[in-house]
């Protein structure tokens, strides 16, 4: 077991996040957790959003890679430069209140606001527009709608792989960046993760999936993808209004 400051120690014992404590635990005696004593040990399908529960603590932690028990190359994690430990985090985010998440519901008429499909407001989460990993909760949490935004499951998942894997999260933790990436205004944007395309969401419900499955047919008829189908489609109308 590796020596650590105590008043690391001390911080570290006051975080009560079940999947945070359980890496922080783990390091402490071992020094590192692997992707797979997640899954394995623990029974994290996701190992990366455990390991995000310490970030999101205050608690640095640094990725390499090492070898899993069949000798193929997976994730560990250890702490990174503890003078960077931010203790205003370490009793993690903040819990939305329910008129709060209503505000949100009705705002867009419940409408996840990535794919803009319609859920139940059950199914939907809310979500910081800026990642809490970079923005944290400040004094305005919770006080302006706009700082937030409602995703369905699938959605917040695939946004949280994508900022997970994007240069400004893992570095630059530009607060701009992010207001300027389409996970943070999908309604406008000049970027996602960086990358500099665009992106369309289509969801298609009620008396629409109609529509969608005559598409679906043409572009088999075609033998051409549904997405590339719809683009091309697109394109010969805006082609026609030039």
């Amino acid at each position: 077991m590796k020596n650590y400051p105590k008043e690391f120690l001390k911080i570290a014992e006051k975080i009560t996040n079940k999947r945070a404590k359980i890496v922080i635990d783990h390091i402490i005696k071992h020094g590192f957790i692997t992707t797979e004593d997640l899954e394995k040990n623990y029974g994290y399908s996701h190992p990366p959003r455990a390991v995000r529960d310490v970030r999101e603590a205050g608690i640095p932690i640094e990725t390499f890679k090492t070898k899993s028990a069949d000798g193929k190359t997976i994730a560990a994690y250890r702490f990174g430069d503890l003078s960077k430990i931010q203790p205003s985090r370490v009793g993690g985010r903040q819990k939305f209140s329910k008129e709060f998440k209503k505000s949100l519901y009705n705002a867009n008429n419940g409408h996840c606001y990535i794919c803009n499909g319609r859920f139940e407001e059950r199914y939907l989460q809310v979500d910081h527009r800026v990642p809490y990993e970079i923005s944290g909760d400040d004094k305005n949490f919770q006080q302006n709608v706009n700082d937030y935004m409602l995703l369905c499951a699938s959605c917040n998942r695939a946004k949280s792989w994508s900022c997970e894997h994007c240069e400004n999260w893992n570095n630059s933790k530009d607060i701009e960046i992010c207001l300027k990436c389409y996970w943070g205004r999908p309604e406008n944007y000049d970027h996602i993760s960086l990358d500099k395309i665009r992106r369309l969401d289509l969801t298609w419900q009620g008396n629409e999936v109609k529509f969608f499955e005559a598409l679906k047919k043409e572009a088999e008829k075609g033998k051409i993808t549904l997405p590339d189908y719809v683009k091309s489609l697109l394109i010969k109308h805006l082609e026609k209004h030039e």
